[in-house]
């Protein structure tokens, strides 16, 4: 009876207890184990990440006070010289003060704003006021500069035959580079009698801020920004410009042609 006793037990085996630090273990991982969702909670947590990125994306987009934009650029990628160009000139100072103003950096963008010259120049005196907070030059760029008489002579080339824009272009051509251009060919953004104020000339960076909505000359300046600035306005007013420069054009014709027959009749 002994023996049939055993081999039942041995069939039939009760589960051993659990060892208590193996059950506390047990305890401790359950607790840890986060909830499962459950559809009855809050429908704002299922919708947190599309809003969260919702909202970054508006942040991204520009808003109203954003602009002035702070860069101006080409309106195409056309590169080719146009019937008007716009130029620009940086100014370094020479003689012995450094107050005298002579060119360092010329440039010339077409109608679409496409820079399609654009130099460093060695002035024929010593440089002696880089002027850099404002002109941007540095003694660096003096190393690939070109001489003046190259510059001017490459410059002349281009804008013959062509409307020259620009601000202040009396300063650039005949002052800086030593350069005449036909009056009926000139278009200068200081001069036109729309763009002023009062009768008085206003700065470049107040006109392309009013005009184009745009910042320039915030810091150091760039000729080709300004260039492009000046091309801009010019464009946006070229139908009426260009009407009143014809204009003006054969009112002058008409009194040449009234002066020449008063002076006939006196000879005669």
């Amino acid at each position: 009876m002994g023996g049939g006793g055993a081999s039942a037990e041995t069939a039939n085996p009760k589960p051993s207890p659990l060892n208590p630090n193996w059950a506390q273990l047990q305890q401790k991982l359950k607790s840890r184990r986060p909830p499962k969702p459950s559809h009855s909670a809050d429908p704002g947590a299922r919708t947190l990440a599309p809003s969260v990125l919702g909202k970054r994306k508006e942040r991204a987009e520009p808003s109203p006070e954003a602009s002035p934009s702070a860069f101006l650029s080409p309106t195409s990628t056309d590169c080719s010289l146009t019937d008007a160009l716009a130029m620009d000139c940086e100014m370094v100072g020479v003689s012995i003060e450094g107050s005298k103003s002579a060119v360092g950096r010329v440039t010339l963008v077409n109608s679409w704003g496409n820079v399609v010259y654009d130099e460093y120049v060695r002035p024929i005196e010593r440089i002696v006021d880089f002027r850099t907070k404002i002109s941007g030059i540095r003694p660096r760029n003096m190393r690939k500069a070109k001489e003046f008489w190259a510059v001017q002579k490459q410059v002349a080339e281009l804008i013959k035959g062509r409307i020259l824009v620009g601000h202040a272009l009396h300063n650039d051509l005949k002052v800086v580079l030593l350069l005449s251009h036909p009056k009926k060919d000139i278009r200068d953004t200081s001069e036109y009698e729309p763009l002023r104020r009062g009768g008085q000339k206003r700065a470049l960076k107040h006109l392309a801020a009013e005009i184009l909505g745009a910042k320039i000359q915030e810091n150091e300046h760039c000729p080709i920004e300004d260039a492009r600035a000046a091309m801009f306005i010019y464009n946006k007013y070229k139908k009426a410009w260009e009407k009143s420069m014809k204009k003006n054009f054969m009112f002058k014709e008409k009194l040449n042609k009234r002066k020449k027959k008063q002076m006939e009749a006196k000879k005669n």
